[in-house]
């Protein structure tokens, strides 16, 4: 599958700072992959995003995107991608169908339906109210129908289910999950781990600047999960917890006796979470 995004050795250094904001940073994005970008806070997340973006050109390092280096995009760039930061950049006085109205003239192809798209994203009994009223759950997700206007072929995004309630959250991710299956690229950047999981091919884990692990979400959890089985059961003083190696599981006298008691509740794998991979990773906790 070829590369839309490749980043070779990417360096980024600001002015009187006592290290690097990015340093030796490698990876590529496949076409159509939904590629997660998590990390702690200063990890260089939102450096390489800026660089991804062409909001940032001080770098060193090799960067393509979409077949060309970076250094030849020019405003032409962003007709191909989408993207919907954390802090919505919204006309407040302008009403929600406004203010996609007024987005969709800067591109100079075709762009999708402003009600349309707030139909998608449950805000369409909203279409004619002001923005500057909105809840920050109806900003982020007008900012999101405004990034995929154009119908990019790239999708950056942060944080895109920030201030969302569950039933929402769930709405924002199937929208994004539609956008891969037509082969948009979905860069995600986020400290939801929920959305990390249930949406990403793959997972890059960033700290002090470079990529720490990268690698399918499944293995991972796999990765630095234990292989015990851990079972609860009904004992004197109320429930109990016991946990048995998962290899010879069939052969442990402890477990088999307790299977025969008749006072197991409860039987599962202990499975690493993705903040568990976060934190054994990056060496901060969520």
């Amino acid at each position: 599958m070829s590369a839309v995004l490749t980043v070779e050795e990417l360096a980024v250094a600001y002015p009187g700072a006592s290290r690097p904001a990015v340093s030796g940073m490698s990876f590529s994005v496949a076409r159509g992959e939904a590629f997660g970008f998590l990390g702690p806070n200063g990890a260089g997340k939102s450096t390489t995003q800026r660089v991804l973006t062409l909001l940032l050109r001080g770098y060193s390092g090799h960067v393509e995107a979409l077949g060309r280096p970076l250094t030849r995009w020019g405003s032409s760039y962003y007709e191909r991608i989408g993207v919907g930061f954390e802090l919505p950049a919204h006309f407040g006085k302008l009403t929600a169908r406004e203010n996609l109205a007024a987005f969709a003239s800067l591109y100079s192809g075709a762009t999708q339906d402003p009600l349309a798209l707030l139909e998608r994203l449950d805000l369409a009994d909203v279409a004619d109210k002001r923005v500057r009223d909105f809840s920050k759950g109806m900003a982020m997700r007008l900012n999101l129908a405004r990034a995929l206007l154009h119908r990019p072929d790239v999708l950056f995004l942060d944080e895109p289910t920030s201030g969302l309630d569950p039933a929402h959250a769930a709405q924002v991710r199937e929208v994004i999950r539609e956008q891969v299956e037509r082969g948009c690229t979905v860069f995600l950047t986020t400290h939801d781990m929920h959305t990390a999981d249930e949406l990403c091919d793959r997972i890059a884990f960033v700290a002090g600047g470079r990529i720490a692990r990268l690698d399918t979400p499944r293995a991972l959890k796999l990765a630095f999960g234990h292989r015990t089985v851990t079972v609860e059961h009904r004992a004197t003083g109320g429930l109990q917890r016991a946990e048995f190696p998962l290899d010879g599981l069939g052969e442990e006298p402890a477990f088999l006796k307790l299977m025969r008691t008749g006072t197991v509740e409860t039987i599962h794998t202990r499975e690493a979470s993705l903040e568990d991979v976060f934190t054994a990773v990056t060496g901060t906790a969520l």
